[in-house]
């Protein structure tokens, strides 16, 4: 069977599913990936104690798992400080070299960037989430430090919402109702029917644009990427400084250049997948 068996690594009360979901299922498979997970910006170097509570695992179960990652050159020990090494961007590059046609979009996007003289970046959909899988930077315009494998919520954000209109109703509504649904600022959109009505109208004009739901300052406006199939499988976006292009100013000035170079990114898509 290929699960493990049970073992003393999640401890009692964690919240810790009590039945395996199946017996594909690997459990400390699982306990690796939250242990590699409880790293962050704002954790960088932590203790076994603090990645334990952090994993939800208990102090014997992070430590097998830790002194693996370590004998794998995926973590590394510094006294009682366990960090990332490296290494563990092979985790995530394998994703991005896996899809080649990423790395032919990458000049669209600069050359889009230097057109409308603002940052260009693409992203996919990851449950709740949109990953950054390429961006290019024209000038820091968020506090929120952007690269590649960053993460925002997807209901408050341009190519988020791109993301969720590519979505059967079904799944919008299910990603919608396991959304965390906060202000982030004054003007951001929490309640789920005005979303799904603001989802309607992306799905037929076929562009997205946020005006400061994110962050305060922050306009943004994005366009699907589509497979063969016209399928919705990424979303490219163009992001700007509100006190220097108005949302208004920025759908009339960089939507047909945002459009051209996502129909040019899909069409290269079709030729790939």
């Amino acid at each position: 069977m290929a699960s493990d068996a049970p073992d003393d690594s999640t401890a009692p009360g964690n919240g810790a599913p009590t039945e395996k979901p199946s017996d594909s299922y690997v459990q400390s498979f699982a306990r690796g990936l939250s242990v590699i997970r409880a790293f962050n910006a704002q954790h960088p170097a932590q203790t076994l104690t603090e990645i334990a509570q952090a994993s939800g695992l208990t102090r014997a179960g992070a430590r097998r798992i830790l002194l693996t990652l370590v004998g794998l050159g995926y973590v590394q020990a510094d006294g009682r400080l366990f960090r990332l090494t490296p290494k563990i961007l092979d985790l995530g590059f394998a994703y991005l070299t896996s899809m080649p046609f990423w790395n032919l979009a990458e000049p669209i996007m600069e050359a889009l960037s230097q057109q409308v003289h603002e940052s260009c970046s693409i992203s996919v959909l990851d449950g709740t989430e949109i990953v950054y899988v390429l961006r290019v930077p024209a000038r820091k315009i968020m506090t929120i430090n952007l690269s590649i494998g960053s993460r925002l919520p997807a209901y408050c954000s341009s190519m988020g919402r791109v993301l969720l209109a590519g979505l059967p109703d079904d799944e919008l509504d299910r990603v919608l109702r396991a959304s965390d649904l906060r202000a982030r600022t004054r003007r951001t959109v929490t309640d789920i029917d005005q979303l799904k009505a603001i989802i309607a109208t992306i799905r037929q004009q076929g562009w997205a644009q946020i005006d400061q739901e994110l962050e305060e300052g922050l306009v943004s406006l994005s366009a699907p990427i589509r497979n063969r199939a016209g399928q919705v499988i990424a979303a490219m976006n163009i992001s700007g400084q509100a006190n220097r292009t108005s949302a208004e100013e920025m759908v009339r000035r960089f939507l047909p250049p945002l459009l051209e170079a996502a129909d040019k990114i899909s069409s290269m898509v079709g030729l790939r997948t």
